[in-house]
């Protein structure tokens, strides 16, 4: 009879994984909830699988360890094949379910009757957007921005006071709704929404919203949430669109600062030029007299005595 194998694992976590994206990695590949990964670190022996030929026994213990933690593959007991001695093995059930905390971050449940890919919502922090997606989300808030401006310039011509309100609104909920979007951008990245404060820093605000247009996200479920779905026709048109109006706005940018140098180099050349010497008088005294000719004197001399 061919012998069989079975994995044991005892809790161990792999070098550099955390807990808690163990237990969302357990849970994607046992197709179970997040919260019944956690009778499996208990730090007592689990057989997580039996009766496996060595090939698949070496599936699955690769398997674990790409989720992130370690297991060990053993030599299962021969099945008793009387039917007095088979015994149904209850589930394994935790003592006593923990209560949530509520400053524990949030976690992503992958149950079988759960889409893979998270929902989208705009107006949270919460949940994760790709690259392509933020650009375009940020695209459409910025054409929005524009038209509620020109009609704050419309109201503020009518009324300051009414105008200053408006503008102030407007620039709150610009910030609120520009921090929503980035916190989700870097939860798809697998980092926190703090480093959003990164764009107070001098020098390190200049380049770090471009990092958050390249960073890639996180191909599986991390600790604040599932994938966010696959990027739509619109949303690649717009992300493509917000693009070359960067790379526009970056040409302009250039052309008019290498114009600006060009004024400054003439105005500074023809002010050098204006303090350099140049006096008249100077110059006609250097030139050479012209002779004069002995009759044309006597003619002028002779008109002389005439009057």
């Amino acid at each position: 009879m061919a012998e069989h194998f079975k994995i044991v694992f005892e809790g161990q976590l792999r070098t550099g994984v955390d807990l808690e994206t163990a237990r969302l990695n357990l849970a994607q590949l046992f197709k179970s909830e997040v919260s019944a990964m956690d009778r499996l670190f208990t730090g007592k022996p689990s057989t997580v699988k039996r009766g496996l030929t060595w090939e698949d026994a070496q599936r699955y213990l690769k398997a674990l360890n790409d989720a992130g933690v370690e297991a060990r593959v053993e030599p299962e007991q021969p099945v008793a094949w009387t039917l007095e001695e088979i015994e149904e093995p209850a589930p394994a059930r935790p003592a006593s379910e923990p209560a949530a905390s509520p400053y524990a971050p949030p976690r992503a449940s992958v149950a079988d009757d759960w889409p893979a890919e998270a929902e989208l919502k705009v107006f949270t922090i919460q949940g994760r957007i790709g690259r392509l997606r933020y650009l375009a989300w940020t695209m459409v808030l910025s054409f929005v921005a524009m038209l509620l401006a020109a009609l704050c310039l419309g109201v503020l011509s009518m009324s300051l006071i009414a105008g200053g309100l408006l503008g102030t609104v407007m620039v709150v909920a610009f910030i609120v709704v520009s921090i929503q979007m980035g916190a989700q951008r870097l939860h798809d990245a697998g980092w926190s929404a703090w480093l959003l404060l990164l764009n107070l820093v001098p020098v390190v605000g200049g380049f770090f919203p471009l990092l958050m247009m390249v960073v890639p996200g996180n191909a599986g479920p991390n600790r604040y949430g599932a994938p966010p779905p696959q990027n739509s026709r619109s949303v690649k048109i717009l992300a493509a669109l917000w693009v070359v109006f960067l790379a526009l706005v970056f040409v302009a940018a250039l052309m008019g600062g290498v114009q600006k140098v060009k004024e400054e180099v003439r105005a500074t050349t023809g002010e050098y030029e204006q303090t350099l010497p140049y006096d008249d008088d100077s110059d006609d005294a250097a030139q050479p007299a012209v002779p004069v000719d002995p009759a044309d004197a006597g003619d002028s001399s002779d008109n002389d005595e005439d009057q």
